[in-house]
């Protein structure tokens, strides 16, 4: 079963064509990475498959629904989550409220509920405490859960960030950069987490990268961009040896 399918994508910006028939077709449960040189295009892809950007042209479909023309919200009910290249959690918050938000897509009560805090209001909350437990549990961040995001370390806010995404219950989980600013224990800590979550929640995870190692160990197949527009795909031993995608990143 597909997840998702990209058809002929592409966005301008006045003059400058950012994405150019961008296609892919990203199977049910795989784990898929999404690479290039800097200002190749791949924010701006993520960006069109949760709503911030419109595409000029092209098709986006989930599980065969279209997804062009929904608003960002929308999109993450429908079964989209994503993190971002740059941190965004609630840093005022804590760990676990920052997981609980994610949950508001699927748990609902009235707005007499939430002001009084009665009826079910007490036990959709409890509901979603314990919901948003055991994911920092897979995390190893439970016993942080009182802790503000904003004094985690910074590996362990990346953490958090996936963890907040997957408590929208996605069918599809874009991680933008989730390896940045790590050591190379931190980023071995995130793959082992990957496999994990992608095992445990039967996730289909698109990612984008420019650590190599990470994009090796943890990919099933990749899809390169250069200048918006899809440079090579394949099986990442071929890829990564591939004579265009090694000189679009080292240069001639």
């Amino acid at each position: 079963m597909t997840t998702l399918e990209v058809t002929k994508l592409g966005i301008s910006f006045g003059g400058l064509r950012a994405v150019d028939e961008l296609s892919m077709k990203i199977e049910k449960g795989s784990l898929v990475g999404l690479i290039g040189p800097n200002g190749a295009g791949k924010t701006t892809v993520f960006n069109m498959l949760t709503g911030v950007y419109r595409p000029t042209d092209g098709g986006i479909r989930l599980e065969g629904e279209n997804l062009i023309g929904k608003k960002p919200f929308e999109i993450n009910h429908m079964g989209v989550a994503r993190t971002f290249q740059n941190i965004r959690l609630f840093p005022k918050q804590s760990v676990l409220d920052n997981v609980m938000v994610g949950f508001n897509n699927q748990i609902t009560y009235s707005l007499a509920e939430s002001i009084l805090h009665v009826g079910s209001y007490r036990k959709k909350e409890r509901e979603m405490r314990e919901r948003s437990l055991e994911i920092l549990r897979v995390f190893h961040l439970e016993d942080s859960a009182q802790t503000l995001s904003s004094n985690l370390p910074y590996g362990k806010q990346r953490k958090l960030e996936i963890a907040r995404a997957l408590a929208t219950n996605p069918k599809l989980l874009l991680l933008d950069e989730p390896a940045a600013g790590m050591n190379p224990n931190e980023t071995g800590e995130l793959m082992d987490t990957i496999r994990l979550v992608r095992k445990k929640y039967n996730v289909t995870i698109l990612l984008i990268e420019h650590d190599m190692k990470l994009v090796q160990g943890i990919c099933e197949y990749l899809y390169v961009l250069n200048f918006g527009r899809l440079l090579a795909e394949g099986a990442p031993e071929k890829v990564l040896n591939d004579p265009a995608v090694v000189k679009a990143y080292l240069g001639d």
